[in-house]
């Protein structure tokens, strides 16, 4: 029995609407495991207007942009500003066009990066939970070793990432598509990745950006990604949250990061931005506007505690054991593989880091742990 459709999986709608003063959002199509479209928010002032989180690269994506500026009246060129909320394809795809086409600055937060090892894996975007035809096993996976990108031991990229040893709990990492292997192999030989774009303004926490003819405040916001930032309104109580809170799903928190608990930084983020007022409308990348937004942060929060109780439960059934016999005792057969065991590893070393959990090594590198 299939699962009600949430929000985020919807088809993007062609309309473009008013959401805020100022503020236009316009869906986009992706074609993403759990996700139907991204919202493209259009901040409009009296140069033209600064877009947030354009889309995916491609042709598509593009003219569909196109189409969506014209019916709220912009050119390409009128967009002087793209701010990419986080270092995923379906927020930063359209930034480097625009960088090109209309010499649009690119805001980013300063931590944001995306090497070809991220390409050749394409991060995933929501949670195991919420993907939409339950195979996470073979959807895009995480990247193939500890942290942003797999280096060998003289900090060089390794010639072919997937290929670059296991997860940091001895799992077999993820190998992508042959399609894939050979756009990696040719984004190589190039010398870089063309829909990457270079960014011109880094920004950090507490950052003040002018958009739509007022000041919006920056949020850095880790635990999606590293780099995720919000933008906060308190003229209008306005909140565009990007990834890191969504109106019916939950984001992805990935085991692989260079964060020692991403899971922890993750509920730091949900913290600071529940204690952010005035919050009277919070604009999501995904799914429709929404306005309780401490509400939703405590929601999120409650779900991860859930799992967190469930992972002890299921230590202290089966003992000593590896990630991938507690992601199948905690998911579905149709979520087993590589993201359902990246989720289970970072609930499972936030339980240890909290001195709820102990991990020992095997000899061939498989982590085992135990929370009786």
């Amino acid at each position: 029995m299939s699962r009600p459709r949430k929000q985020e999986q919807e088809s993007a709608r062609e309309e473009v609407a008013q959401v805020a003063p100022g503020v236009l959002r316009m869906e986009l199509p992706i074609r993403m495991p759990g996700l139907g479209h991204v919202n493209c928010y259009a901040l409009l002032d009296e140069r033209g207007a600064a877009l947030v989180d354009p889309g995916l690269p491609g042709k598509d994506s593009w003219r569909t942009l196109e189409t969506r500026l014209a019916r709220a009246g912009l050119r390409v060129r009128d967009v002087h500003t793209v701010i990419v909320t986080h270092s995923h394809p379906d927020h930063f795809g359209g930034a480097s066009r625009f960088a090109r086409e209309s010499g649009a600055r690119v805001v980013a937060h300063r931590a944001f990066r995306f090497g070809v090892s991220e390409a050749a894996h394409a991060r995933p975007e929501v949670s195991v939970d919420d993907l939409s035809d339950g195979r996470a096993g073979g959807a895009p996976g995480d990247p193939p070793a500890h942290g942003v990108e797999a280096r060998g031991a003289a900090g060089r990229q390794p010639r072919e990432p997937w290929k670059a040893g296991r997860t940091p709990w001895g799992g077999e990492p993820p190998k992508p598509s042959f399609k894939m292997r050979m756009r990696w192999r040719l984004a190589r030989w190039l010398g870089g990745l063309s829909f990457v774009p270079r960014v011109t303004d880094a920004v950090a926490g507490g950052d003040v950006l002018r958009l739509a003819g007022r000041e919006w405040f920056v949020v850095h916001t880790p635990g999606h990604t590293e780099d995720h930032f919000c933008l906060h309104d308190p003229e209008e109580g306005i909140f565009l949250a990007g990834d890191h809170v969504l109106p019916t799903i939950t984001p992805h928190i990935s085991g692989l990061s260079s964060r020692p608990d991403p899971l922890a930084a993750y509920f730091e983020s949900l913290d600071r931005v529940a204690g952010i007022d005035p919050v009277q409308r919070v604009l999501p990348a995904h799914g429709h506007p929404f306005d309780d937004l401490a509400e939703r942060c405590k929601a999120i929060q409650k779900h991860h505690v859930e799992r967190l109780e469930r992972v002890k439960a299921i230590g202290r059934e089966i003992g000593l054991a590896s990630v991938g016999d507690y992601t199948k005792r905690l998911f579905q057969p149709r979520s087993w593989g590589p993201m359902a065991e990246s989720e289970t590893y970072a609930h499972l070393e936030h339980l240890r880091l909290a001195g709820h959990a102990e991990r020992r090594r095997e000899r061939d590198g498989t982590l085992l742990y135990t929370t009786g």
